[in-house]
């Protein structure tokens, strides 16, 4: 294998091309990137960055230095447009046309919008600072959606002194992932915090005064932060004969056609630890299944089935929430340890007959960590409810 070509130029995509070389690959490596950036985290980006406690800089996953050293062909700024299968060739949408022998797909996914204009996205550092440059006390911010982005972003406008809307379609938010209880719990905070939460209510459109719902009522603001979701990039590979429904569909071990992979957000790959297909937007996937990737495209005789414990976590106000598992679809949530009232506790989440995912709020790391071990061991729920 002469040439490994890796599309995406965030956690996932470095994460492999790091793995290739310490796995002993000298051949050229190709790593694209449609951001004229290298490679940076964004999970600060609705925290630290939003809030103005750090500047871009520090967001760099690895130094100029360390980049140089991996010895890569590096393409920033560059976009992908199409992918010739059958003759082992990417395209660039300047006509540049790239052979490979090895293919590693981490394009990475991108905000839903809303009809209209003038509304802030946040999924890269400019959209962050775009909309920090418009916050402060007394300006009005809108936010749609309150999934784990925008709760953040809302957390963070209102320690900055911005009145704060918060626009959910569902009656309870998050509770598809979270459940009802737990739920409740996570929006009482912001409750708490001053924030205006208005659920089961239905976003039409951004105007240039704020957002109009679904009734027509027009709810009013300085500025409007969108965060109703994200689409995998997969358009560029429409025609490729590769299967992309709800991402790049990869198989257990990351492969979606002979050599060629992918990892991070815009991966649908079978999750063997549980059973299905999922995708997973979280930083830790990212770099955990860039590595996976890369190991499995570099020794395909010894290749090994991605089956990870999904992990992510959320700050929120005082709230440092963690959760372990596949909490999606769950059968039934129940707290096993702490307080819900307090805002300090741990929940389990049954899916079948077992034990699929754990969420902690306030709580130390020992709390949840052996629950993630129950996870990964395959642990029945009445035997982990027990335990535990």
């Amino acid at each position: 294998m002469k040439r490994i070509l890796v599309v995406g130029a965030s956690a996932a995509g470095l994460a492999a091309v790091e793995t290739l070389r310490r796995e002993g690959y000298e051949e050229t490596i190709t790593l694209v990137g449609d951001e004229p950036h290298p490679p940076y985290d964004r999970p600060p980006l609705s925290k630290q960055i939003l809030a103005g406690q750090w500047e871009p800089d520090r967001l760099a996953l690895r130094s100029v230095a360390d980049l140089y050293a991996l010895g890569l062909d590096l393409r920033l700024g560059a976009t992908a447009s199409g992918l010739d299968l059958a003759g082992r060739t990417l395209l660039l949408a300047d006509g540049t046309q790239l052979p490979y022998d090895g293919l590693i797909v981490a394009t990475g996914v991108r905000p839903r919008r809303l009809p209209g204009e003038g509304a802030h996205v946040l999924r890269t550092f400019t959209d962050a600072l775009a909309l920090r440059e418009r916050l402060g006390p007394g300006r009005r911010l809108a936010v749609v959606g309150a999934g784990f982005l925008g709760a953040e972003a809302a957390a963070v406008a209102r320690g900055m002194g911005a009145e704060v809307t918060l626009l959910e379609p569902a009656p309870v938010p998050l509770a598809h992932a979270v459940g009802e209880e737990v739920g409740r719990v996570l929006s009482g905070a912001h409750l708490d915090n001053g924030v205006d939460l208005r659920t089961g209510v239905t976003v039409a459109e951004a105007t240039g005064d704020g957002v109009r719902l679904a009734d027509g009522e027009l709810i009013e603001a300085d500025e409007v932060l969108v965060a109703i979701g994200s689409l995998p990039n997969t358009e560029w590979l429409a025609d490729s004969g590769l299967e992309t429904t709800d991402g790049l569909v990869c198989d257990e071990y990351c492969a979606a056609a002979p050599d060629v992979y992918a990892a991070g957000d815009v991966a649908r790959w079978h999750n063997p630890l549980f059973g299905v297909p999922m995708r997973i937007e979280h930083r830790t996937n990212a770099a955990e299944q860039g590595m996976a990737a890369a190991r499995n495209l570099l020794h395909p005789q010894a290749r090994k089935p991605f089956a990870p414990v999904p992990y992510f976590w959320s700050d929120q106000y005082d709230m440092k929430i963690q959760a372990y598992g596949y909490l999606r679809g769950h059968d039934e949530a129940a707290v096993v340890d702490g307080d819900l009232g307090e805002r300090r506790f741990v929940a389990a989440y049954r899916t079948g007959d077992r034990l699929s995912g754990a969420l902690a709020v306030g709580m130390p790391p020992k709390a949840i960590h052996r629950w993630r071990q129950a996870i990964a061991a395959r642990t029945s729920w009445s035997e982990a409810v027990r335990s535990g």
